[in-house]
């Protein structure tokens, strides 16, 4: 029989109507009453960490989560994590960073509506969680709507329906039917070496989606308040502004002060490619770091984790330029 460690944080999954709307109450034992016979099926220990809405869930939590599995997993064949959707997918993405070489499955999961209502998606989502935790596939995932995606590659695309999240620029690591579990094998990270923690992580990253007619005087401000590390949301495959509101001379100028910017797209699907356009080509020669085809999440904490590690400029590159766990497709 499996042995399985479930740990719960919270979120929808665990909430129970308050006078003030949904709020997680629920304990890990008592999610595990709810899904009755499934934990027959395992030899499964509970875990309380919190009981927060995903919207609290912050790095402090990320760190506090990480140690934990970094402590229990020699004692178990998976993990199944519940957790908010909201912030789900950043959750799923960082662990898969802090946590090197994870030799059991770690499955992140929750749900769109809680799990004593009697149309709950829970029971269900718990479900795919605990068979991929069974599965002996190492790394960490996110388990929704009979999929399992690359934890560095779950995006929450709706508020309410039951397939909230997608696999964006890369296939489900998992499809589940009559069959059982269908593994994409070309999907499914590689563990290299022994597990190790890297849980340090900075905390001063800026997030901002560009719209046209931004002023580059915002960047300004990030240099006082001290961040470290900036992630750009550009137009279509990297266009940014340097007409009228010089955004391209802005970042070169911060750029040179130190602070590591990662430039994304917009776009949910498909990559980045400054080459393409003059726009793309000046910025890359401002010094900015491409994101090619990486998630906004995957973009966010993979900095925060890089930066945790270093704040040389040429190595956060480096580390981008690499393909740790399945975040990043490079030609």
């Amino acid at each position: 029989m499996n042995q399985l460690l479930l740990i719960t944080t919270g979120g929808t999954i665990a909430s129970e109507p308050t006078d003030e709307g949904l709020a997680p109450s629920l304990s890990s034992r008592q999610l595990a009453d709810f899904i009755g016979g499934l934990t027959a099926e395992y030899d499964v220990a509970v875990e309380d960490l919190f009981q927060l809405d995903s919207s609290n869930i912050q790095p402090e939590e990320w760190q506090c989560i990480a140690r934990t599995i970094a402590r229990e997993y020699r004692n178990y064949d998976g993990i199944v994590l519940t957790h908010g959707t909201d912030t789900m997918a950043y959750t799923a993405s960082v662990l898969s960073f802090m946590l090197r070489n994870i030799p059991i499955p770690v499955v992140i999961t929750g749900s769109q509506l809680p799990i004593n209502h009697p149309l709950t998606d829970g029971a269900e989502n718990l479900r795919c969680a605990f068979a991929m935790a069974c599965s002996k596939r190492p790394g960490v995932f996110l388990a929704f709507d009979r999929k399992v995606i690359l934890g560095t590659r779950a995006v929450k695309v709706r508020t309410t329906g039951f397939d909230a999240f997608e696999s964006v620029n890369c296939p489900p690591a998992v499809t589940v039917d009559a069959g059982g579990l269908t593994f994409n094998e070309s999907i499914l990270p590689r563990m290299e070496g022994e597990f190790f923690l890297e849980d340090r992580l900075c905390t001063d990253v800026f997030l901002i989606k560009l719209t046209p007619g931004l002023n580059p005087e915002i960047f300004d401000m990030l240099l006082k308040m001290n961040y470290k590390g900036i992630v750009i949301e550009a137009f279509g495959a990297g266009g940014l502004n340097f007409i009228r509101r010089d955004l391209i001379a802005q970042l070169q100028k911060i750029v040179e002060r130190g602070i590591s910017v990662v430039v994304c797209s917009q776009c949910l699907y498909e990559r980045s490619d400054f080459t393409i356009y003059q726009t793309g080509q000046k910025a890359l020669q401002s010094g900015v770091v491409q994101g090619f085809d990486m998630t906004t999440e995957a973009a966010v904490t993979k900095l925060m984790w890089a930066l945790g590690k270093t704040e040389k400029s040429e190595e956060i590159k480096q580390i981008f330029a690499t393909n740790f766990v399945g975040e990043i497709s490079l030609t």
